[in-house]
């Protein structure tokens, strides 16, 4: 698939779905709590994540302002707090119904569809009129002008979106099919419109357009089918996991399969995570009742048992690769550590047909969604540094390890992603050596022997370890990275004096020393 998103679908994603904010919930929340339809209001805002693109980094709550680079140019989120003169405080709830569901201000100007409207049109009157309560009532006015955008000709002329409007945006109200379960329905009302997730899982069409807004129809089959935004897979939302753990994915960030990644993480900490129980099911419910689409994974219903090492893990360079940089929190069996670092066996973004989402963790890193149920942020580093043929050969292994089947990644997918993300890597302390370049050493059975009794220290030899400890516990990806007790260049250290001792002692009793101390265990015979 190509990996450049249609100009329009790019504006819309990077409005919608821009989340880097660190904001505060309003003043006024005794306000909020007095009054039963601002409380509702406040719940209809988070259910909609309004707080994420109206809200700049470390600025006021609501207050837009945040910069939104697109290929055609740049935006800025505007001040939708109830000031008079650069909000929205002078909106009637007519003026404001129609901004939501039809695109267009007070004065007749045509909003870009970067704002969800074509889904805020779903929105039921009452949930409108909560959601005009709360921003009006329940968020604290906030005098800031509103940046003008800086957009390149012809996108600058908003004329142009009257047409697209008309062929594209449906301004009618939800309703439901009484033919369906009352849960299913509330799921696809919060689906379809106040959730905006076909803006980032729906496909689009010749004109940047949504192919379909809901599941009803022949154009049905497209919505929710997975599309790539923003240099990340949005997978397939069909047929999805349990409902337990879809539910379980929206309210902590993680479940049995995976961790989401990339904007989604931001979309659980400011909205799904504050949704309600029943809320949560009834979403889930009904992305379980939609038919799975042709090029669909099946959804498993239990996690993959750990497995063995696959047994390329030490012969082949991806192997070794995946050892040195990878295996410390994901393992050799794939399986992760639970609640901490995510699987990678089965796991949805590796398994994906579009492996851009990979590749994308991969060069930029990884930070799990704050959520109130893990509240710590666990993060994985960017590997920039490594070469684009490493990361083809490293994620290649993880996508034909522990079952499963993903196609074959090339050098050149890296590099042109590398070249679209431009990825920015922190200083070199040293060239961290390769694992993998050991494959080619005349004594390379040797040296990999002793890697991995450094990184298996306990299982293969029980005999002299006393305790739970490996020489990795110390020392840190197979001694090779800074900071975490490296070998590179510890061979010149030796012999060398020994103050614990009171003389000069050489490598190998150093090592000892190591099996006698620090594993309670009894030292190697030479």
């Amino acid at each position: 698939m190509d990996l450049n998103l249609p100009r329009l679908a790019v504006l819309v994603s990077s409005l919608v779905f821009v989340h880097h904010l660190h904001a505060s919930e309003p003043s006024s929340a005794a306000a909020t709590q007095a009054d039963p339809l601002i409380a509702q209001g406040k719940y209809v805002a988070q259910l909609g994540d309004c707080i994420a693109c109206h809200t700049a980094k470390d600025g006021a709550v609501m207050a837009g302002g945040l910069e939104l680079t697109t290929p055609m140019g740049t935006l800025y989120s505007s001040n939708i707090t109830p000031d008079p003169e650069t909000g929205i405080g002078r909106y009637t709830f007519e003026q404001f119904d129609r901004a939501m569901r039809q695109g267009v201000t007070p004065a007749g100007d045509n909003l870009y569809p970067a704002m969800p409207y074509p889904s805020y049109a779903k929105m039921s009157e009452s949930d409108m009129r909560a959601l005009y309560a709360y921003l009006m009532q329940g968020v604290s006015p906030v005098k800031q002008a509103n940046l003008q955008a800086d957009m390149s000709w012809p996108f600058n002329q908003r004329w142009g979106l009257w047409f697209w409007n008309k062929l594209f945006v449906d301004d009618a109200p939800f309703v439901a099919d009484p033919a369906k379960d009352p849960q299913v329905s509330r799921g696809a009302y919060l689906v379809q419109g106040l959730g905006h997730c076909g803006a980032c899982h729906t496909p689009r069409g010749i004109a940047f357009q949504e192919k379909a807004m809901s599941d009803a129809g022949t154009s049905g089959k497209h919505y929710l089918a997975g599309e790539t935004v923003e240099h990340w897979r949005a997978l397939s939302l069909r047929n999805l996991w349990t409902v337990e753990d879809t539910v379980q994915l929206l309210k902590t960030g993680q479940n049995r399969f995976a961790t989401v990644s990339g904007n989604m993480a931001q979309v659980i900490h400011h909205s799904t995570q504050h949704f309600t129980d029943d809320d949560l099911t009834a979403i889930a419910t009904y992305l379980k009742s939609l038919p799975a689409g042709p090029d669909d994974l099946p959804p498993p219903s239990l996690p993959l048992a750990p497995a063995a090492p696959p047994a390329t893990l030490y012969s082949s360079r991806g192997g070794l690769g995946y050892t040195q940089f990878c295996a410390d929190c994901h393992r050799a069996d794939g399986g992760g550590v639970p609640a901490m670092f995510p699987p990678l066996a089965g796991n949805p973004s590796v398994a994906s047909a579009d492996p851009t989402s990979l590749l994308h963790i991969t060069l930029t890193g990884w930070k799990t969604a704050e959520t109130q149920t893990h509240p710590r942020v666990y993060t994985m580093p960017g590997f920039a540094r490594l070469a684009d043929d490493e990361i083809a050969e490293i994620l290649n292994f993880v996508r034909t390890s522990w079952g499963n089947e993903g196609s074959t990644i090339t050098a050149a997918q890296v590099k042109q992603l590398r070249g679209q993300l431009k990825p920015v890597d922190g200083p070199v302390t040293f060239e961290t050596p390769r694992l993998a370049d050991m494959l080619v050493a005349p004594n390379a059975l040797q040296v990999v022997r002793g890697m991995r009794l450094h990184l298996q220290t306990k299982a293969l030899l029980p005999d002299n370890v006393g305790n739970a400890l490996n020489c990795t516990s110390c020392h840190l990806n197979a001694g090779t990275v800074a900071d975490g007790s490296p070998f590179v260049g510890v061979s010149a250290f030796f012999p060398s004096y020994a103050p614990r001792v009171g003389r000069e002692i050489t490598l190998a009793e150093r090592i000892n020393g190591c099996f006698r101390r620090s594993m309670d265990g009894k030292p190697l015979p030479v």
